[in-house]
């Protein structure tokens, strides 16, 4: 009897611990007692949300029995938060009160910053873990900056410890790293656009030549190192685009954006957005033309996009998204570094073109079995083409000869690739956990093929083989590449405070090139001696698994501790393998980097007033792809790419943005917020077996990283100042300095530099105008020594320069 009434209380314990409820319900209006539409509810001690109806209904389930603080947000409306007690099935009712006034611009900014400001992101988002990670979310509708051009030293001003290269050609490309990872192309962050891959070939060739335009944009997702486990194995991370959505509350939505700028920029962006029953629907159109400050660096651009979904219930839902991008750019070549000190805005390359076609693809499906179990599956699919064409001799100063023909690099990416993700939330000793398990097919078939192009000025993307069939460097590959990925996480949440995160990646990589290049030898004449074919076929496999694991402690609301360590991996890409520049020798026995990242930090909000995050981080590199400047003779010395050697990385990176006006007035006509963020960065080679390496700086790394600024506005006009440092960055592991002899440009450190952006903008009825000036101190400065195109050498970062951008939305 006495263990039957102990298996009785026990069963019961259990049963209440588990117990779950729904809650349902409806937003009114208190003053008409009508239904509010589109309402967002939240439990903020869940992280869960729902957006009511039309007729103002919203409903959660399976919500385990507890106090909760719950917040009802609409636009017109007064915030309204609320504890309530869940101990069986609840209906609740909440009723808000108007504003009483027309929001103007300030205050829709205020009231968006009270639930959406500038943020981490949460635990669980989607499908997706990321408890315990460095994380940062940038959103746009927050930013008073330069969307025409794209500009990222703006948009990227509040994400820590960022290097960005400055390609001045519009915005049409992006360029960050950090933490010692090379800004090409972003070459080192796995690149996605609402969750799938945007880059050429994801592990043979990760740059990414396609960036939708900012004013598309709803959101930057940037995940650190720890992002290996779930979205690849990069050592950057992840950086995921999330466009904007279609209008839930309108059919029809039309925004029109016209921008004017300096050196005849002209952008105009134009989206159509609406809900008509369970179908939604998002589509845009942009062309973008204009020149740089120098000459020889026109360029032309057409971008479109569209997102379809239909709502087959409440738990599944299907969307298709196809983008396009097609743009021409005249390269004005790079300097050396006198030229550049005498004049930034020489250009000697009137011949050097570049041409991208980007189409991609994506299907999307998104289930939720309950509210406690979701699964999404996406396929997605890229069609695109990146041409070159142009002079890129390693003698910089050396004028181009008009008569000779150019070099022609043609890469055309076709891949396809399929992931798959179940998460669901499970209840373990009387905590609630989350698991998480993943694959991921990839597979692509690129081709590369060099050789002599025309010998004309226009932008003609034929090769001219027959008639220069004795041209140094030609080569024509296939590089049929797959790639099978498993991963899984868990959160255990061992209290209400503290979270462990383990995780794993299986990985396995096949990487093959086919195809052949031709060596030919000529004697001190000039005339060809030998011209012979040579096959060139390699296949690397290898499998191999990444283990990490994050911890999360919330002592307080106004606190979290974090912690995280995770493997890393970078594949050998082929344009390791087989390209031929005359600027930089690659080791033919190139091999993948691995090493580890682990960050450590504290963040939190204090209440509206200061949002912080604050922390240290330890990268670990082995085999480190570098480059070192080495002698090849007593006379000659060359540029050479390999596994250079074991580094490490490690520094401070903080954020704080204290939001001055609420700290000190209640007057809700003006606002007022100052930002830093700082990232105070060393590094080390600790060994190599090359000479004049190990204990060298690692390339890429300024010492001190600083972006700081003022944002403000009164009513409808919106404004910010930004100001940005960067001290000097070594280009190379042998730690070069600057040679105003060098005739080559690409040998040496990139100097100090800081520059001052203001952007404003006033709201008016439908229309919007914004207008700025950037780099107003007018300073002179590079960022990027480019060792092939769109140099080779110095590439000069804009002068000052204005534009003004008319929004009308309908």
């Amino acid at each position: 009897m006495f263990k039957n009434t102990l298996l009785i209380l026990f069963l019961g314990f259990n049963i209440s611990a588990f117990a779950q409820f729904s809650i349902s319900g409806q937003v009114f209006s208190n003053e008409s007692n009508k239904a509010v539409s589109y309402a967002e509810v939240y439990i903020l001690d869940l992280g869960k949300s729902r957006i009511s109806d039309a007729e103002g209904n919203f409903e959660f389930a399976n919500i385990p029995a507890g106090t909760y603080e719950f917040a009802v947000f609409s636009l017109e409306y007064e915030v309204l938060k609320k504890h309530i007690t869940i101990s069986e099935n609840t209906t609740i009712s909440f009723n808000l009160n108007l504003l009483g006034e027309q929001l103007s611009e300030v205050l829709i900014t205020k009231r968006k910053e009270e639930i959406f400001a500038l943020r981490n992101l949460k635990q669980v988002e989607g499908t997706a873990i990321y408890a315990g990670k460095k994380s940062e979310v940038v959103v746009m509708s927050n930013l008073t900056t330069n969307t025409a051009t794209n500009n990222a030293r703006q948009i990227y001003a509040q994400v820590v410890g960022l290097n960005i290269y400055e390609n001045n050609d519009g915005g049409l490309q992006l360029n960050i790293g950090g933490r010692g990872l090379n800004p090409n192309r972003t070459a080192n962050f796995n690149t996605r656009q609402n969750g799938y891959d945007i880059s050429a070939d994801v592990l043979g060739y990760p740059e990414s030549y396609y960036t939708p335009p900012a004013d598309a944009i709803r959101e930057i997702e940037v995940v650190r190192g720890a992002a290996s486990l779930q979205y690849g194995t990069q050592f950057g991370g992840l950086i995921n685009f999330k466009l904007k959505e279609p209008n839930i509350r309108k059919k029809v939505e039309w925004v029109s954006r016209q921008s004017l700028g300096s050196f005849n920029l002209f952008n105009s962006f134009n989206s159509l957005s609406g809900t008509v029953g369970k179908f939604g629907y998002y589509v845009y159109y942009n062309f973008k033309t204009g020149d740089d400050f120098r000459p020889n660096s026109e360029f032309d651009s057409h971008n479109a996009y569209a997102h379809t979904d239909y709502k087959f219930t409440n738990n599944t839902k299907v969307a298709f998204e196809m983008s396009y991008l097609n743009y021409l750019a005249q390269q004005p070549g790079g300097l050396t570094d006198r030229q550049f000190e005498e004049d930034p805005t020489y250009s000697n390359r009137t011949r050097n073109w570049f041409k991208v076609d980007w189409k991609l693809y994506s299907l999307r499906l998104d289930h939720s079995f309950s509210d406690k179990t979701d699964f999404s599956l996406n396929l997605f699919a890229l069609d695109a083409y990146r041409k070159t064409v142009g002079f890129r001799e390693n003698r910089v100063s050396q004028e181009d000869d008009l008569d000779s023909p150019r070099e022609l690099v043609s890469g055309n990416f076709n891949n396809w690739g399929a992931e798959a993700r179940f998460l669901t939330h499970y209840n373990l000793l009387n905590n609630e956990n989350v698991l998480l398990l993943g694959g991921k097919y990839y597979q692509s078939k690129n081709s590369e093929r060099q050789g002599p192009g025309s010998d004309g000025s226009d932008p003609d993307f034929n090769f001219a083989n027959d008639k220069y069939p004795n041209y140094p460097r030609q080569s024509d590959f296939e590089f049929p590449n797959l790639n099978i990925a498993v991963f899984g996480e868990s959160i255990f949440n061992l209290s209400s405070k503290l979270s462990i995160t383990p995780g794993f990646r299986f990985e396995y990589i096949k990487t093959q090139s086919e195809g052949e290049f031709k060596k030919i030898n000529f004697d001190i004449a000039g005339n060809p001696i030998l011209n012979e074919n040579i096959e060139d076929n390699r296949n690397f496999d290898r499998a191999f698994l990444l283990l990490g694991v994050g911890m999360s402690y919330k002592p307080l609301r106004s606190l979290e501790m974090y912690a995280n360590l995770s493997k890393n991996y970078r594949s050998v890409t082929f344009n390791d393998i087989r390209i031929t520049n005359p600027s930089l020798v690659v080791d033919p026995n190139i091999t993948d980097e691995q090493g580890y990242t682990f960050d450590l930090g504290a963040r939190g909000r204090f209440g509206k007033y200061i949002s912080y995050d604050i922390g240290g981080f330890f990268l670990s590199y082995q085999d480190r792809l570098g480059v070192i400047v080495r002698e090849v003779s007593d006379i000659q010395e060359e540029r050479f790419r390999g596994n250079i050697g074991d580094a490490v990385t490690y520094g401070l990176e903080s954020f704080v943005d204290w939001n001055v006006m609420e700290s000190f007035s209640t007057n809700s006509n003006f606002k007022m917020n100052y930002f830093v963020n700082l990232a105070l960065t060393n590094s080390e080679y600790i060994s190599s077996k090359e000479n004049n390496v190990e204990g060298n700086k690692v390339e890429f790394i300024p010492a001190i990283n600083l972006k700081t600024g003022l944002g403000f506005g009164y009513k409808n006009f919106l404004g910010s100042a930004q100001y940005t440092y960067l001290s000097k960055q070594f280009t190379d592991a042998t730690n070069s300095e600057r040679d105003f002899e060098s005739q080559s440009g690409i040998v040496g450190e990139i100097p100090a530099y800081d520059i001052l952006d203001i952007s404003l903008a006033y709201t008016f009825g439908n229309f919007k105008l914004e207008s700025g000036i950037n780099n107003v101190l007018n300073n002179s400065y590079f960022t990027r020594r480019a060792t092939g195109y769109p140099g080779p050498g110095i590439l000069p970062s804009q002068s000052r320069t204005w534009y003004a951008t008319l929004q009308i939305k309908l």
